[in-house]
């Protein structure tokens, strides 16, 4: 609060605060006491949050937690990774919480005795090929046909795998293809 009085009181207003830490809880209080003394705009994040996984956990927890309680108005994904990976990671941190879609929203299963394919591989294929995408539909890829029926919904393109067999649904309609040829009404 210190440094915020000595900005007013020099005639700066229009302030953006950053209260980042490396430990999420102390991000977390820390956020959640400055937003109850002013209302100037937060730029969220959890700085020098790690590798590529423990940051995205780190920075999730954190921004998102905050996010969801109303605080925040600007954020950063600290990584120790490819600054793109920090994008990435910033989207679905709001996709995440239904406050920004761009990009198809990949939902897969974790795979099971039932999978006969490598799902993982198919996956990240997908993931790839749908890249340049904007609209926001959500893509099911799920390991078995047991499990992809269940996941269609709304705006959902659905990938269930048994086999050489994908099945593909949009919007309603279904077709089952292989590597060779495709079926209709399937």
């Amino acid at each position: 609060m210190e440094h915020i009085r000595l900005f007013e009181d020099l005639g700066f207003h229009q302030i953006k605060v950053s209260l980042k830490s490396s430990n999420v809880l102390s991000t977390i209080k820390a956020y959640e006491l400055l937003s109850r003394q002013v209302d100037y705009p937060l730029h969220l994040g959890v700085t020098e949050a790690g590798t590529l996984i423990s940051g995205t956990v780190k920075n999730a927890l954190g921004i998102g937690i905050l996010l969801s309680k109303g605080i925040g108005d600007t954020l950063r994904v600290s990584l120790s990774a490819d600054p793109a990976e920090e994008v990435k990671v910033g989207y679905e941190i709001l996709r995440a919480l239904n406050l920004r879609h761009r990009g198809p929203e990949i939902i897969s299963c974790p795979t099971c005795g039932r999978c006969e394919i490598d799902l993982f591989q198919l996956v990240r294929e997908v993931e790839t090929a749908l890249m340049g995408i904007t609209s926001s539909p959500k893509v099911a890829i799920m390991g078995c046909v047991v499990n992809g029926p269940v996941k269609r919904g709304k705006r959902m393109w659905e990938l269930p795998v048994a086999g050489t067999r994908v099945c593909f649904s949009e919007k309603g309609g279904f077709s089952a293809k292989s590597r060779k040829r495709t079926w209709q009404g399937c």
